[in-house]
């Protein structure tokens, strides 16, 4: 699957992107703010999410920016089965040297769209209380604050820490029938 919306082209992670993914999430601040990936991120970690195969139910992408010299990865978003329930998660990341562009909360619109069409009816998102500026984002989204707090570890942090949960329900969702939406779509 591909998204292309206003300013960003959204794709699949194909294996030989581990470099340039590499190059942009080795950074520890970027990172402290992610459930999963771990710091220090390594080449290998970078491979392997690189690798990841999709998933119908919840696709993940690699945000890029075209250019005149093509596109250059400046981040991901996706859907996930929630770990600690039973939701459709949102997760999304953008480099540090792209943050303040809006770019975060064009990428995380454009799944909604998808999520969707694809038969989601409701989403959930969640962030570190020292990370606002996520919660911006999935405000500006449409997501909204839950008053729920959950102790979730970070990866990066290497610790459990508080985080805000944010939903939304997305009007026009299928039935269910994910066969039936897929054809529709």
């Amino acid at each position: 699957m591909f998204i292309r919306s206003e300013r960003l082209f959204l794709r699949p992670g194909w294996p030989e992107d581990w470099a340039e993914l590499h190059a942009i999430a080795d950074d520890e601040r970027l990172v402290r703010n992610l459930m999963r990936a771990p710091w220090p991120y390594g080449p290998e970690d970078a491979r392997w999410f690189a690798s990841q195969p999709q998933h119908r139910r919840f696709p993940h992408f690699f945000v890029t920016l075209p250019g005149a010299h093509g596109t250059r990865l400046i981040g991901s978003v996706g859907l996930t089965h929630a770990e600690d329930a039973d939701e459709v998660e949102l997760g999304f990341w953008i480099a540090r040297s792209q943050w303040g562009r809006g770019y975060a909360t064009e990428a995380v619109r454009a799944v909604l769209g998808l999520a969707a069409t694809i038969g989601h009816r409701r989403l959930v998102a969640s962030h570190f209380v020292d990370n606002p500026a996520s919660g911006r984002v999935l405000e500006k989204a449409g997501f909204i604050a839950t008053g729920e707090v959950r102790a979730r570890f970070g990866a990066g942090r290497r610790a459990v820490a508080p985080t805000l949960v944010y939903a939304t329900d997305l009007a026009g969702a299928g039935n269910g029938d994910e066969e039936e939406v897929m054809r529709a779509a």
